[in-house]
């Protein structure tokens, strides 16, 4: 099977769930859809190669999943530490105004008075809600603070994917 050129990694395997071979992935989502809802993931251990999901659940925060041909705890404790990716194109359609994690890194952050923050190089989740974190642009040798911006309509304005910006209230100062 040819790789996929838009492979997203989506979370990683955490460890065996069980006896039987199922695994537990720990998502980067905190709905996991993509892990739920596609059929064939892409695992990086030992090798980058494709397997297919029998059955994926959430339990707790994670997702449990039997793969075909993973038989065993011994089998499923290999695979500890494995990227889990699977192609963005099979990612589930989003609503307006709700975005992926991956398509929100790279983007450009500015503020309402056209300041340049920096550039989105991370989100993380504290429970309440996604946080961008934004490496901001400095002077040569200069080690400017990282920002953290809660990604919520009371700060985040605007996201414009086509050109790569995202506005949002926030100063230079802040």
């Amino acid at each position: 099977m040819q790789v996929p050129d838009d492979l997203t990694q989506v979370g990683y395997v955490s460890g065996p769930f069980g006896v039987t071979g199922s695994i537990r992935v720990t998502p980067f989502s905190t709905d996991a859809d993509a892990l739920l809802n596609v059929k064939t993931w892409w695992l990086d251990k030992p090798g980058l190669r494709a397997v297919k999901v029998r059955t994926a659940k959430i339990h707790g925060g994670d997702v449990v999943a039997q793969l075909v041909d993973v038989l065993g705890r011994d089998a499923a404790e290999a695979l500890k530490g494995a990227a889990v990716s699977v192609p963005r194109s099979e990612f589930p359609q989003l609503e307006d105004n709700e975005f992926y994690w991956a398509d929100l890194i790279g983007l450009a952050v500015v503020n309402l008075q056209g300041e340049a923050l920096g550039q989105v190089t991370d989100m993380m989740h504290n429970g309440a809600q996604s946080i961008l974190r934004i490496t901001p642009v400095a002077a040569e040798g200069d080690k400017a603070p990282e920002r953290l911006i809660p990604f919520v309509d009371q700060f985040v304005k605007t996201v414009d994917q086509a050109g790569k910006t995202i506005t949002v209230d926030w100063g230079l100062d802040y």
